[in-house]
């Protein structure tokens, strides 16, 4: 196996465990909203994005959560993306 044949495996497998780490902080980030809803009684309204009214429900705070840290993380992972030099 030539070296460029090893690289191209190991890019690969670098997006892997990066979509792989992403998903998991973007379910985490949810299943801890749905947790603080339902432990957290006297909760306020929530904007997603600084525009969408959320309710302050479980399922609410899930969505607002994932939905949060999905926008926020893509963003940086876009950029570095967009500034990695390509191979």
């Amino acid at each position: 196996m030539n070296e460029s044949a090893t690289a191209g495996s190991r890019g690969v497998a670098g997006e892997r465990v990066v979509v792989a780490i992403y998903t998991g902080l973007v379910v985490f980030a949810g299943v801890m909203g749905l947790i603080l809803g339902f432990m957290i009684d006297d909760l306020e309204s929530v904007a997603l994005l600084g525009v969408i009214p959320i309710p302050p429900t479980p399922i609410g705070l899930a969505a607002y959560g994932s939905i949060t840290i999905a926008v926020i993380l893509g963003v940086l992972l876009l950029a570095v993306r967009y500034v990695a030099p390509e191979d």
